[in-house]
């Protein structure tokens, strides 16, 4: 009985640390994409209207979603999910 509770316990320990790699991969594949992309847009900028920043309204909004990954990636959301009963 001990032996599988034990046994038990090491799968779930394993399924929450392969769903935290998950996340942090996929994190860091969209870091990449927000990345590439704004300095692709601030080089756009930059050669055809350099008076007017419009690379900023991308990146700004962009970079509220990546904030909100970023704080999913770390856990910030988990404890609001489990206290409405859904799942991580």
């Amino acid at each position: 009985m001990e032996k599988t509770r034990q046994h038990s316990a090491l799968s779930e320990m394993r399924r929450v640390e392969e769903r935290g790699r998950r996340r942090l991969r996929m994190f860091l594949n969209h870091l990449a994409a927000y990345f590439a992309t704004v300095v692709a847009c601030v080089l756009l900028n930059q050669a055809m209207d350099p008076g007017h920043p419009w690379f900023l309204l991308p990146m700004i909004g962009w970079g509220g979603v990546l904030a909100l990954h970023a704080a999913q990636v770390m856990g910030l959301f988990d404890t609001l999910s489990k206290k409405d009963g859904g799942s991580a």
